[in-house]
């Protein structure tokens, strides 16, 4: 997003953007990387295509297409934007995210949430709202704050040699050893690495595991690969597995989860 609009702690309430990847757009879209920054402005965006990867010191979140990503006023940060054609992004100023999240997250987009978007793009850049925009804005960050989350953060343990094994199995999701085998390869007890894997990711090691892979299958879904090379590249021995773990884990199959424009926003 256009540095000179996110970094304005004063002024308009909120700045309404649509993106391309067309040369000159404000939301620069398509395939490319932004470096580790930060934004004055809280940002809530949503892609109609390809996938989008947040990651900060805690960790990673992805967004799949029609869900919105929302990124708290100072937090520091790295894009990836991977095939993403058009979208939308909204800038709020810091003054009134107070109360709504202050890490990171995904949640689906309803029918609510499209709607107050296009309307306040029309009064995008508006020093002063009328009492009618400032109802309508107390909705739309009603709807960030109660906005359904999906489950797509990856948080990474601080510890270096868990990290070692994290950051091993985000570039080998196909491998099948115990924790007791990864700990032992990474020099730490098994029942140490089970203690602080917990307590640094929120997440026992199996789940951090699984959550890893649905990280990599949904970028690689995004990207147009098939879903039985996906299978096979995370290491299920068929795609029923795959796609049975991908319906408890988003309550659809790939098609349809990527298909779809996203749920309610609350709720």
């Amino acid at each position: 997003m256009s540095s000179d609009l996110s970094e304005r702690a004063d002024g308009p309430v909120l700045f309404a953007l649509r993106g391309t990847d067309e040369p000159g757009s404000e939301f620069r879209l398509g395939t490319r990387e932004y470096d580790w920054h930060s934004h004055v402005r809280g940002q809530l965006f949503c892609i109609d295509r390809g996938l989008v990867r947040v990651r900060t010191a805690r960790g990673s979140w992805l967004l799949p297409p029609h869900r919105a990503g929302w990124i708290p006023p100072g937090v520091h940060h790295k894009v990836s934007v991977s095939g993403a054609l058009s979208g939308w992004g909204v800038m709020l100023r810091p003054d009134v995210t107070a109360g709504l999240p202050e890490e990171p997250c995904v949640m689906g987009v309803g029918e609510v949430l499209r709607a107050l978007v296009r309307r306040a793009s029309g009064w995008s850049g508006i020093e002063h709202l009328q009492p009618e925009q400032e109802r309508l804005l107390a909705v739309l960050l009603d709807e960030i704050r109660l906005g359904r989350r999906e489950p797509l953060a990856l948080p990474m343990p601080a510890e270096r040699r868990l990290l070692a094994m994290a950051n091993h199995l985000v570039e080998h999701p196909e491998d099948e050893r115990t924790l007791d085998q990864l700990a032992a390869w990474a020099g730490l007890s098994a029942r140490s690495a089970r203690r602080h894997f917990v307590a640094q990711t929120g997440m026992s090691f199996v789940q951090w595991r699984q959550q890893a892979r649905l990280s990599m299958a949904l970028e690689k879904l995004a990207n147009g690969e098939p879903v039985a090379v996906v299978a096979d590249a995370l290491g299920y021995a068929t795609p029923s597995n795959f796609i049975a773990m991908f319906r408890k884990a988003f309550g659809e199959s790939p098609g349809r989860y990527f298909s779809r424009r996203g749920d309610s926003s609350s709720g």
